[in-house]
């Protein structure tokens, strides 16, 4: 029989979170590594490197990538839990508010991604859940999922933040989706050169995969609002399951190397892929439908 602990682990293992301890984003020495596919897959990395005092609160200066003009600038308040972008302009100094997590599921925020490739101002999100995910050992890693409100006319992808990296598209941008075919997805992310975080996919090449991770491709076509899956030819089938963990459809396979999944008839937000394989093991994936 077909072990489903992971999977069911990964849905429902959620922790108190009022009980939970904030893990801060900027307490340690940061990188994170990105990686995009057009024509074929790239993975930058940006990082924390030195302090500065700007308008009497310390920033972690941002290096790297975009931000080799060292003009970006994070801050955050722990108490609060909140995570800030200091832009400097010659003498300008535009502070703007990235992340809250002392959001609590329902409430809202007005969305910042300044200086990105998505809108600057990017409207009113809710935060639709909070889920405490293993990653890493099993390690516990807070996840918000966020998508944009009923009235927001600018956005219209939903978002990811980890607590304790950012979001999971490039770190200013916060209401920015985690896609490897467009701005970019954290494939990892260090904390003081431990690894603290890691993208379970093949197309990670900076991190360590585990040995028990199968080889998967899973990309999104736009055009047809349809994903795909290639490498396949072990897969019994995919299940598609939303983040309450409501069993949406089944896809089955008969030695096919590609299976393709039509989400035209699921609304936008995130979802997980359950895959059983022959070897009797399974893998989940998060995607996300817009």
């Amino acid at each position: 029989m077909v072990n489903k602990t992971l999977f069911f682990t990964l849905l429902f293992y959620t922790l108190s979170l009022q009980s939970q301890n904030y893990t801060p984003l900027l307490d340690q020495t940061n990188k994170w590594y990105v990686t995009t596919c057009y024509n074929g897959c790239i993975t930058d990395s940006y990082y924390t490197n030195g302090d500065t005092l700007v308008n009497n609160k310390m920033h972690k200066i941002l290096d790297g990538y975009h931000y080799i003009s060292r003009t970006f600038l994070l801050h955050e308040d722990v108490t609060e839990k909140k995570v800030f972008l200091t832009k400097i302009s010659g003498n300008r100094k535009d502070e703007f508010l990235l992340y809250d997590f002392s959001l609590q599921e329902g409430d809202s925020l007005q969305m910042n991604n300044p200086i990105t490739p998505f809108p600057s101002d990017g409207g009113f999100y809710q935060l639709d859940s909070i889920r405490s995910v293993p990653s890493l050992n099993n390690l516990p890693l807070k996840h918000f999922y966020l998508s944009p409100t009923s009235s927001n006319t600018i956005s219209t992808q939903p978002a990811v933040w980890v607590e304790g990296i950012g979001s999971l598209s490039i770190i200013n941008a916060p209401g920015g989706f985690p896609d490897l075919n467009g701005a970019g997805h954290v494939t990892c992310f260090y904390k003081n050169e431990s690894l603290f975080y890691s993208l379970n996919s093949p197309l990670n090449t900076q991190c360590k995969i585990p040995e028990e991770s199968l080889n998967l491709i899973v990309y999104y076509d736009p055009n047809d609002s349809t994903w795909y899956v290639k490498n396949t030819s072990q897969v019994v089938t995919i299940t598609l399951f939303d983040v309450s963990g409501r069993k949406i459809k089944t896809f089955y396979n008969s030695n096919e190397a590609q299976i393709t999944l039509s989400v035209n008839d699921c609304s936008s937000g995130i979802y997980f892929l359950n895959i059983q394989f022959k070897t009797q093991k399974d893998q989940v994936i998060k995607i996300g439908v817009w």
